[in-house]
């Protein structure tokens, strides 16, 4: 009996247990995890935007012009909605063919397409080939740069639906002993806007500053029609033009940095362009007291680099003439 008890202990001491998910983890709604891998990292947003690659990346290209952070060209596909982000670590001894594999017949069974799919270096055209390339590019918050070194396959799959595509992407990776598997899914759909408001009192604010950043002026991704939850933000507006008769307003449109830069400077420009017209035509505002321009993203108030940053640089700037 102490020789069996012996043994167990030893055992005990010497097999792998099986790691525990990282604190307030869970796996994504739509698409679980591999059989006896855990959650290394997790990240869930109401919205925010998703970078997939859906063509072979030419990471060489990046390099040679100093932009590796760049997520530009034909083989990116960017998409914003509800977004579901999950790194795995997979159990000892997954193949990175089988957990892919598995992953594409899981989504095929929920009615999903197969969009892209790849295997090491066929993921990857240009002068720099090396898979753990796809590791910085699509999982750049993993903290082990080599997870994606030894194997890696990658497939994009896309769910088309009356209420928004669905878009979910699979990386799975080794490097030597380790195995990895990233999940990410996009679910498309409109931002809730209308949580950052006019100024308390925008009349005092522009004859005190010259201006003023209104942000209660809301349009629908890449779109320029003023969207009639603007309403609140645009009676502040023609509230201050009719409290100050001999006010004259430059109306300039902001946009974040994502997208080409003249296409963000005709959006905001169109943008402005209505917000203009919306005073014109619903408030009776003389339109010799209103101007308008586009400055697309050439002048940023915060960071391009997180969510935060991007919504204060999405504005309604207001100059007083």
């Amino acid at each position: 009996m102490r020789m069996i008890l012996a043994t167990m202990v030893f055992l005990s001491l010497y097999l792998p247990a099986h790691a525990e998910d990282a604190q307030g983890c869970k796996d994504a709604a739509l698409l679980g995890r591999y059989q006896g891998a855990s959650i290394a990292w997790c990240r869930f947003k109401d919205f925010d935007e998703l970078q997939f690659i859906n063509a072979p990346h030419d990471y060489g290209a990046l390099l040679d012009r100093n932009a590796v952070k760049d997520h530009w060209g034909a083989e990116w596909l960017k998409k914003q909605g509800r977004s579901s982000e999950v790194r795995y670590d997979l159990a000892p001894g997954s193949s990175t063919l089988e957990v892919a594999t598995n992953y594409e017949a899981a989504l095929k069974s929920k009615g999903f397409s197969i969009t892209f799919s790849c295997t090491d270096q066929e993921c990857l055209t240009g002068s720099v080939r090396d898979t753990y390339v796809l590791g910085e590019q699509l999982d750049p918050g993993n903290v082990v740069s080599t997870s994606y070194a030894d194997h890696a396959r990658y497939l994009l799959a896309e769910l088309r639906r009356p209420e928004g595509n669905v878009y979910a992407s699979v990386l799975v990776g080794d490097d030597q002993d380790r195995s990895t598997a990233f999940i990410r899914i996009l679910e498309e759909k409109p931002m809730d806007g209308g949580k950052i408001e006019a100024p308390a009192d925008l009349s005092a604010t522009l004859q005190q500053q010259g201006s003023a950043n209104v942000y209660g002026i809301l349009f629908d991704f890449d779109k320029d029609v003023v969207k009639s939850e603007s309403k609140p933000a645009l009676d502040e507006i023609a509230k201050a033009l009719t409290a100050n008769p001999s006010m004259r307003l430059k109306i300039i449109g902001h946009t974040d940095n994502q997208g080409a830069a003249d296409y963000n400077l005709d959006l905001s420009s169109r943008r402005a362009a209505n917000v203009s017209a919306a005073l014109v035509g619903g408030y009776g505002i003389d339109p010799s007291r209103l101007s308008y321009e586009g400055a697309g993203f050439t002048k940023p108030i915060a960071s391009n680099d997180s969510d935060d940053g991007r919504a204060k640089n999405r504005r309604v700037e207001l100059v007083v003439q």
